[in-house]
């Protein structure tokens, strides 16, 4: 049987000066809420092109989001065998 989720991920992001923070938040249907942050810094000799910052930054929160994504799963994964995870992402 084939069945059907729907999660969905915010990512809000926020610039000051030379830095634009993003903060990557994931809802999924039983309520796990995981966060994942990223930073992304412009060189002072770099242009000023707020949408590569947003991007930068926005990649590294879902990255981080990833991480602690596969750490919930294999705590799972223990938590349901009662031995090691070993998942790699």
């Amino acid at each position: 049987m084939t069945t059907t989720e729907h999660w969905s991920v915010d990512i809000h992001l926020t610039e000051d000066d030379d830095r634009t923070h993003a903060t990557a938040h994931l809802h999924t249907r039983d309520a796990t809420s995981l966060r994942g942050t990223g930073l992304a810094k412009r060189a002072p000799e770099d242009s000023n092109v707020p949408q590569i910052g947003a991007e930068l930054a926005a990649a590294r929160a879902l990255f981080d989001l990833a991480k602690h994504l596969l750490k919930t799963a294999s705590l799972d994964v223990e938590e349901l065998t009662g031995k090691p995870a070993h998942l790699h992402g």
